[in-house]
């Protein structure tokens, strides 16, 4: 999360990505979903990051396994080429210890992104544990496996996402580890409108409403969802007043309790945690970091 959220205001927050948002960006980075879990592998503590992208050739995807200083420990690639098999798996010899990638996409149902809507499990393996799953087709990955049917504590932490739209922009949300999984539109129509309005809704509930958005193009808000503070934070000035970039940015982010989401790690588990931001997040006197939901939301022509 190195290039993530650098500036929170007390009255507005600056969450633009500069990578994301200038001119040159490019389509192929468009299409990328990158989700990221913190687990325990090799006896440490780990940042898994599956990698979903969508280019010509279809969807593919990446598992990289990253230390808690983003060192690249390994990487597993699924061409696009072994996804016309649909199903699948590769092994990786790290530090002497095998590390088993298992893929079923053969039921997998896509919308316009990368990243499979349902039908679908990828599982990592290692010495005969479940270290990550994800997926709906969770009894499937087990049985396939042949592991025990658990799960180490891993930590949904984050997921990047681009999103496209004219004046409504929509996704699939889920704000904790097995938690359900919402609906999320983003509204905002700034196409000859002299005083714009930003509207955020979960469930078709509107949650959010920004008026006079030209003097709060940036800022934050807490709504509650699933019975947890989710604050949101967006940067819409570019959809305002630098049109040629066409991306705002949004971040949705858990509050859960340190004491909950800590109380199984170690001292130096939690050095996963210190950000770019953190520190901001601390001023705010929010009550702990928990899962964070990034959206770049692209207008089209």
């Amino acid at each position: 999360m190195r290039d993530f959220p650098s500036c929170f205001g007390e009255n507005g927050v600056q969450v633009a990505d500069a990578s994301c948002s200038s001119v040159g960006v490019s389509k192929a980075s468009q299409n990328l979903v990158t989700c990221t879990y913190m687990c325990k592998l090799l006896g440490k503590s780990c940042l898994m990051n599956f990698v979903w992208n969508k280019n010509l050739m279809g969807q593919c995807l990446s598992v990289e396994i990253d230390d808690l200083s983003h060192q690249l420990i390994c990487k597993i690639d699924v061409k696009p080429s072994l996804f016309s098999k649909w199903k699948g798996s590769k092994c990786l010899d790290v530090n002497s210890c095998k590390i088993e990638v298992v893929w079923d996409l053969s039921l997998a149902k896509f919308g316009s992104g990368p990243e499979p809507l349902e039908g679908y499990f990828v599982a990592v393996v290692c010495k005969g544990e479940m270290v990550v799953l994800i997926g709906d087709l969770r009894k499937e990955a087990f049985k396939k496996t042949g592991v025990a049917s658990s799960i180490s504590s891993s930590i949904f932490l984050y997921k990047r996402e681009h999103i496209f739209g004219k004046r409504v922009y929509g996704t699939k949300a889920q704000f904790c580890n097995n938690g359900p999984i919402h609906d999320l539109k983003i509204e905002c129509d700034t196409n000859g409108i002299d005083d714009p309005c930003l509207v955020v809704r979960i469930d078709t509930k509107q949650v959010m409403q920004v008026e006079h958005l030209q003097w709060k193009f940036r800022g934050n808000y807490t709504i509650l969802v699933d019975g947890l503070p989710v604050e949101i934070f967006w940067d819409v000035h570019n959809w305002l007043f630098s049109p040629s970039l066409r991306n705002a940015v949004f971040m949705f982010q858990t509050c859960l309790s340190a004491e909950k989401m800590w109380k199984s790690q170690t001292a130096s588990d939690r050095t996963v945690f210190s950000w770019n931001g953190s520190k901001s997040f601390r001023d705010s006197k929010s009550p702990g970091l928990g899962f964070s939901l990034f959206l770049y939301a692209w207008k089209t022509e």
